[in-house]
């Protein structure tokens, strides 16, 4: 077993006969003794739940907010980035596979403190915090500890995920000072289960819970070619973005590059096209989103937020850089006047 400092009792389970039921996302994994759930960080130890990544970096890097992506929370600032291990989907085509496919080491542990983590938010000139790169939800524990140690220095905080938690680990990440989570919604229905193995309605409710509890919204769909790039798809995906968060919620349609296992099961072998995000782009505009981009594409206009009443060039943009800002004071568009939903 690795070392204590990476593992610690669970804080959603519960017994379940010999077993124990994780409560953390919506697999709900019962376990039994001296096994592990579904995303292998999770083990049944003499009837307790222990997460055996508690501060378990694999990855930290010092990220434009804009990489997340968030184009609407505090543009142009950087958030400290950490990630561990595991996945609680099985994506084929998964970009961070290295770390959330990996087989997961239960022996070596490189542990960051709470404490630490916050420290070096300061340190690397951050304002504020970002779980990534693999499935935020599985240091749900880590995350609640660091989340309100950085709210009492005035950082904000962070979620990259594929928006699978439970009701309850929702409610204790906010509880806990969740201020922002962008959401993959990887497509529709029958594409989310035959490829990730996980019921999309579930991650639908966690995104309007998330917005109902005053969390920032935004949500990303990597437009894969064969997967979810059917016009009645994305429409799907823009509708219900709309009508369940409001036409002011940011939707980024991101351009997908072959990568891990998406060779092997046929999917296509490059790029998605311009054309296709295009496309996707001017579907969402057509659902009434306000608010769409292009994602993996640097230089493209799509990338930049535009007035949505005069259509004024407001934050201009270079990949993840904020190259021009116009926007008033008081979050306006400078030319019509135009209130301007991005949060500074």
């Amino acid at each position: 077993m690795k070392s204590t400092n990476c593992v610690k009792e669970a804080v959603l389970y519960e017994q379940a006969g010999k077993k124990v039921r994780c409560k953390t996302c919506e697999r709900f994994c019962e376990i039994a003794v001296g096994g592990l759930g579904f995303c292998k960080t999770r083990m049944n130890i003499e009837g307790k739940l222990y997460t055996l990544e508690y501060g378990d970096i694999s990855s930290i890097s010092a990220n434009p907010i804009e990489k997340k992506p968030f184009f609407h929370f505090f543009p142009g600032t950087r958030a400290l980035t950490v990630g561990s291990h595991g996945c609680n989907f099985s994506c084929p085509w998964c970009q961070n596979w290295e770390i959330s496919k990996q087989t997961f080491s239960q022996k070596v542990c490189n542990y960051i403190s709470p404490e630490r983590l916050v420290q070096l938010v300061r340190e690397m000139g951050c304002q504020g915090t970002s779980i990534s790169f693999n499935e935020p939800t599985l240091l749900l524990e880590y995350s609640l500890d660091v989340f309100v140690l950085a709210k009492k220095e005035g950082y904000y905080n962070t979620y990259v995920t594929n928006g699978y938690m439970s009701s309850g680990a929702l409610r204790l990440l906010v509880e806990h000072g969740l201020d922002a989570m962008n959401v993959d919604v990887k497509g529709c229905k029958e594409a989310v289960l035959n490829y990730c193995g996980a019921d999309v309605e579930k991650v639908w409710r966690n995104i309007k819970e998330a917005k109902g509890k005053g969390v920032h919204v935004e949500v990303t769909t990597l437009i894969i070619p064969g997967v979810n790039d059917d016009a009645e798809c994305l429409r799907s995906i823009a509708s219900r973005i709309r009508k369940g968060t409001g036409e002011n919620t940011p939707w980024h349609v991101t351009q997908y590059y072959p990568a891990y296992k998406s060779l092997e099961l046929g999917l296509y072998k490059g790029r998605t096209p311009v054309e296709t995000l295009e496309r996707a782009w001017a579907i969402g505009k057509e659902e009434g989103l306000n608010y769409v981009y292009l994602g993996n594409v640097p230089g493209h206009p799509y990338e930049n937020t535009y007035c949505p009443s005069c259509g004024e060039l407001i934050i201009k943009r270079y990949g993840f850089d904020v190259v021009s800002y116009y926007l008033t004071s008081e979050n306006k568009c400078p030319k019509c006047g135009e209130a301007v939903a991005v949060i500074t």
